[in-house]
């Protein structure tokens, strides 16, 4: 373990970042503590099984571990610019500035992910929450405990939280890593604690779910009482690509409970999404041999926050789930997709997709017996219309392009 490293916006809590396994030449995992823990007590164990697969960096609250307290009002937008201050200070040593990385968060921690996950979508490759919330806890609950810990410390805490972290038996099971959280929460700053009790009492994104197109894996424990199954059920409904999974004899403290089932559920799914960008690559390499790189470059230029998720989709599902397909060759492929473009009147795309049908391999003649036969199988106007599209396009030289549709 090296030494840890603090990083912080400004205008935002100051968070030290510690490393915890592996090295960087892996993938970069960033992981979060629940309030009140460490994130040496919290992660260590399941960060060791994942050493192999990741450089496992992990963060500590303000006034926790070895994060600084604080006096200053935060929020989780503060928290989730600090973590990615973190995360970027982190992947400029690598050699990878402005690179992606993967994040994993319990409790506050996955509310951290969550803001992450709409504050800076494109950074995080796969995002794994565990007994989190888009709102977690009531406002005034989060006010009243914040000012008894300001009034009386932390281990006015203990007592409450082995019955809140720990599912039944745990404690008589594995007395070190218990003794190790609840040291962690006894040693916390009152202030910093406090700060984030109030952090708390303002979070709620329940409303802004559906903006999350990351895949979001939610898990949980049977036994969590205070990130309940039903709330890692609403992140996976809520988000675009969500899922949940329930741990049996869990509660709140899944990484410490239950090492090893974390860590393999946080290799899956960055596979998963690792898979993912794979199809979108795949994708991207045929989209440009077949429409050209002066169209793609254009249409990837002209990309905005509103169209970025319609580009990836057309990416990953036409280009890299349909077109890389090898039954059919791309002159098939491009008789087939002509077809449906006269049949169903998209004139734009049908240009379009002439210069490509001319870039599979298509000759001028083979598209006038195809045009030919649309107008017995899709309609004389159809292919009328077809027609004077089709003899403006063809009369351009092979390398001209336009703009994609």
């Amino acid at each position: 373990m090296t030494e840890p490293r603090m990083t912080g916006p400004t205008n935002g809590p100051a968070l030290v970042g510690t490393e915890l396994a592996g090295h960087a030449g892996l993938p970069l995992l960033v992981v979060g503590p629940s309030l009140g823990t460490s994130v040496t007590a919290l992660w260590s164990e399941a960060a060791a099984l994942l050493g192999a697969d990741f450089h496992v960096v992990g963060w500590d609250l303000p006034g926790h571990g070895s994060s600084p307290g604080t006096d200053e009002p935060v929020s989780m937008a503060t928290l989730a610019r600090a973590v990615l201050g973190l995360a970027d200070k982190t992947l400029a040593e690598r050699g990878e500035p402005g690179g992606s990385f993967g994040y994993a968060g319990d409790s506050v921690g996955g509310a951290v992910g969550l803001q992450l996950l709409l504050d800076a979508p494109a950074r995080i490759s796969s995002a794994v929450l565990i007994s989190t919330g888009a709102k977690i806890g009531e406002p005034e609950g989060w006010r009243e405990r914040a000012e008894l810990v300001r009034g009386s410390g932390t281990p006015v805490m203990v007592e409450g939280s082995v019955q809140r972290w720990f599912a039944p038996g745990f404690v008589e099971r594995e007395p070190d890593a218990s003794a190790r959280l609840l040291h962690s929460l006894q040693d916390a700053d009152r202030f910093g604690y406090a700060a984030v009790c109030e952090a708390l009492s303002g979070f709620d994104v329940r409303d802004r779910l559906a903006e999350i197109a990351v895949p979001v894996l939610a898990v949980t424990g049977e036994h969590d009482t205070v990130a309940t199954p039903e709330m890692a059920d609403a992140i996976a409904t809520g988000a675009r690509a969500g899922s949940c999974v329930v741990l049996p004899g869990v509660a709140h403290l899944a990484p410490a409970e239950a090492p090893a089932q974390v860590a393999g559920l946080i290799r899956g799914q960055a596979a998963a999404a690792t898979t993912r960008q794979q199809v979108r690559d795949a994708g991207m390499v045929v989209r440009r041999q077949v429409l050209g790189d002066t169209h793609v470059d254009r249409a990837v230029a002209g990309t905005t926050d509103f169209t970025r998720d319609f580009q990836e989709l057309i990416t990953e599902y036409a280009w890299g789930s349909i077109w890389t397909r090898p039954g059919l060759d791309r002159r098939s492929r491009s008789l087939i997709t002509l077809t449906a473009l006269v049949a169903r009147g998209h004139h734009e795309e049908l240009a379009m997709h002439l210069r490509a049908a001319r870039r599979n391999g298509l000759t001028n003649d083979e598209i006038k017996e195809l045009l030919l036969q649309t107008a017995i199988y899709c309609g004389v106007p159809d292919a009328n219309t077809a027609f004077r599209i089709a003899q403006q396009v063809l009369a351009e030289p092979l390398a001209a392009e336009d703009d994609e549709a």
